[in-house]
């Protein structure tokens, strides 16, 4: 699966470097934390920011901002706390852009204002992730979109591993990504548990509960 790189417009781009410390000082930090951002991290840059003022598309409620960050590796890739750690500190949605010695990696967490508290905001527990794309791809302009929101969730789609379903709100489509990886993970246990079994009685059961989770795969799937 491989995603666009985009090109963004000369007015949304900024450049600065954020440090370290700026990001640290707005989560609760542990050692491992610090460790992998010394370790994994050499340069965290606030890219472009996509926002009204930048792009000539309104804000949302729920997307009135969003930002790009470009993270330069030191190494291969960068573990997902750190990303989590950067996606808290900042309050709006983010997309990254990791630059490291296997070319450049689009990824994102749906990010959404807290109900109980507007003031916050909830982030996912999955990041959607290209592939490693060569540092030389060709850029794609951005989606047409009439908001800020609608352009947001075009950008986390296209970084999705299945399309959506016709008419399938995004928060919809990835709780079923979510269910559907659970339910893969789920059949290659039983596949090696049934390449282990020696026992006849016992491989008739365990086929008849594989092809269960196969059938649920093919309709979470399609």
């Amino acid at each position: 699966m491989t995603a666009p790189l985009y090109q963004y417009p000369a007015k949304t781009m900024l450049g600065r470097v954020v440090a370290k410390q700026r990001i640290l000082a707005h989560v609760r930090a542990t050692a491992k934390l610090r460790e992998r951002l010394r370790d994994e991290v050499a340069q965290i840059t606030w890219h472009a920011k996509l926002a009204h003022s930048t792009l000539n598309l309104p804000g949302t409620e729920d997307v009135p901002e969003l930002q790009v960050f470009v993270i330069t590796l030191k190494g291969e890739d960068l573990h997902r706390d750190v990303l989590r750690a950067i996606d808290r500190a900042i309050p709006f949605p983010i997309l990254f852009e990791l630059h490291g010695t296997r070319g450049i990696r689009v990824t994102a967490a749906y990010k959404r204002p807290s109900q109980a508290d507007p003031g916050k905001w909830v982030l996912d527990d999955h990041y959607a992730s290209s592939d490693w794309l060569p540092a030389d791809t060709r850029r794609q302009t951005l989606p047409t979109a009439i908001d800020l929101k609608q352009l947001y969730q075009q950008l986390l789609r296209s970084l999705l591993p299945a399309p959506a379903r016709r008419g399938e709100a995004l928060p919809d489509q990835l709780e079923r990504l979510r269910a559907l990886e659970v339910l893969k993970k789920d059949a290659a246990t039983l596949e090696k548990r049934l390449r282990n079994t020696k026992q006849f009685n016992r491989k008739v059961e365990i086929n008849a509960e594989l092809r269960s989770i196969r059938e649920k795969i093919a309709d979470y799937d399609t």
